[in-house]
């Protein structure tokens, strides 16, 4: 089986301190390098590993007080602020189970998800971007026997943190590497969220295949501009935890104001998204004669849909090498990871190396295993991958016979063992019973000069069965493309015509989830709901 690795070049992380759980982890950081500051934010506050461990251990005290022990099972909805670290690691202290939930997640979401997970805690805050995530929490703990809210601004400590004395915790419980500590939501882009069930190791595993490829040092500023409660930001909060890197954070992403924030910080690492770094780009040629991340080494993203040239055009206009790519999912996290020492060509198009024991697969249609070069279901086995769905009649379809998780993505690995994604199994386009794939003609359409940000989804059509929709954010939303010129640009690109679209959406935004990814799925229902029937 070809495992994507290459033995005598794949980087090794056997440098780094790494303890069996994330208390663990937070209490070898306090007492290694109690002055390094551990994290920062947009408002300007550092917070040192030491002082770090203090607050999660005081803010432990208080949920203990409260009634959060062992086995716990908690949610949590919080910004991404530095309160929301210290809440995961106060409950990593008591040795709860954290269910971590993303912002735009509203009553319907939290109330399927907290009641599926078993939750009889939520922790949130009172209100977030206009929304009232307070009333949402009462409503839910009115309605529900035994379930309990905590709202962070109704508590009486100091900046809203409920506290305590740590010296009424209890001891530290031993490790348990086999015990269920993360219940993570997928984000539902196409489908309805499952629940992955996560042991720290399964992160602590992840966090060693990010470090051993990336690399990132104790003079690092690590920037995560995901979202605390997604599973990447836990996991760049680790790195920069083990490797006595700072951690830069931000509740809401701004271009203008995060890059900002991101200059001042010093940037080295920032862990992005496509769009992410399209609003960089624009602040940076807004004002060409002043470097925007001077210190910056690379642009981190996962798996994303994006065109060779973003990674050039981010090298050459931003500067360090450009962008490294990563490649997981919620419930196989930080699987592969590029190199800052990789070439330029697998920088533009690559998603990484599997190391750290990682083993991935690619499987073909008909389940015979691919040849390097050949495309097919990407299956991944191995530390990374999670213990199995909260919802455990989903398992038998998740992992193959040899018990590997199916990821759903189709990709090839090359003969240097790097993993190319080429596309999803399920976003894929059945015109006149032929499937067309929806990123072989996104990628062209992301790259027309008249346009931002691009999606492509099929709708339904009574002669072919699905049309091919483009939808597209134009960069000037006076001059957008048309039709014409889009089908034309891809016709250059060597698309075949059959697979042109032959409809055109012009909005002001896509729907993103968390990671700046298209949620298709309410894409195509806001083009149907507002549909005149007519095909542009």
């Amino acid at each position: 089986m070809h495992h994507g690795t290459a033995a005598t070049s794949a980087p090794t992380s056997t440098d780094y301190a790494w303890e069996a759980t994330l208390w663990k982890m937070i209490e070898r950081r306090a007492a290694d390098s109690p002055d390094s500051v551990l994290v920062t934010d947009e408002k300007g506050s550092r917070v040192t590993a030491a002082e770090f461990h203090r607050r999660a251990e005081r803010l432990a005290a208080g949920l203990h007080a409260r009634g959060v022990g062992s086995g716990t099972i908690v949610s949590w909805q919080l910004p991404s602020n530095i309160e929301a670290t210290l809440v995961f690691a106060a409950l990593c202290r008591l040795d709860a189970v954290q269910n971590p939930l993303i912002m735009m997640l509203r009553e319907p979401e939290v109330d399927f998800i907290t009641g599926q997970a078993g939750s009889t805690v939520l922790i949130t805050c009172e209100t977030f971007r206009g929304f009232g995530h307070g009333d949402m929490a009462r409503s839910l703990a009115g309605r529900r026997e035994g379930f309990t809210a905590i709202v962070l601004d109704d508590a009486l400590a100091d900046g809203g943190i409920p506290d305590g004395d740590a010296a009424s915790l209890p001891s530290v419980p031993t490790p348990d590497p086999d015990a269920i500590r993360w219940l993570f939501y997928t984000s539902g882009t196409t489908a309805e969220p499952k629940g992955a069930r996560h042991r720290d190791r399964h992160l602590i595993a992840s966090t060693r295949v990010f470090c051993a490829a990336v690399r990132p040092a104790a003079d690092d500023r690590i920037a995560s501009v995901a979202p605390m409660a997604h599973v990447g930001g836990i996991l760049y909060f680790m790195s920069a935890l083990v490797s006595g890197a700072r951690l830069i954070i931000t509740e809401v992403f701004d271009p203008a104001a995060t890059g900002q924030q991101l200059n001042a910080a010093g940037v080295t690492l920032c862990g992005s998204g496509v769009p992410f770094i399209h609003g960089f780009l624009a602040q940076q040629r807004a004002h060409p004669e002043t470097p925007l991340f001077p210190d910056l080494k690379a642009f981190l993203i996962g798996g994303a849909t994006r065109m060779p040239s973003l990674h050039y055009t981010a090298r050459d206009e931003l500067g360090g090498v450009g962008v490294v790519s990563g490649y997981g999912a919620t419930e196989a996290p930080f699987s592969c990871w590029g190199s800052l020492d990789d070439d330029d060509h697998h920088h533009a198009i690559a998603d990484g190396r599997p190391t750290s024991g990682v083993q991935l697969k690619i499987v073909r249609d008909d389940g015979i295993r691919a040849e390097p070069g050949e495309p097919g279901e990407v299956r991944i086995a191995g530390p990374t991958v999670m213990a199995g769905y909260v919802d455990e009649t989903l398992n038998a379809a998740a992992f193959d016979d040899e018990g590997f998780f199916r990821t759903g993505d189709i990709g090839y690995l090359d003969d240097d063992g790097y993993l190319i994604i080429s596309g999803r199994i399920k976003d894929v386009i059945i015109r006149n019973m032929e499937n067309i794939s929806a990123r072989e003609v996104e990628l062209p359409i992301i790259d027309h000069p008249a346009v931002l940000i691009a999606a492509v989804v099929g709708l339904p059509d009574e002669k072919t069965g699905e049309r091919v929709c483009a939808v597209v954010v134009p960069v000037d939303p006076t001059a957008p493309p048309s039709l014409e010129e889009l089908c034309a640009h891809l016709e250059s690109h060597g698309i075949n015509r059959r697979k042109l679209p032959v409809q055109l959406e012009i909005v002001e935004e896509l729907p993103l989830n968390a990671m700046g990814k298209v949620m298709k799925k309410v894409l195509q229902e806001r083009i149907l709901a507002a549909s005149t029937g007519e095909v542009g």
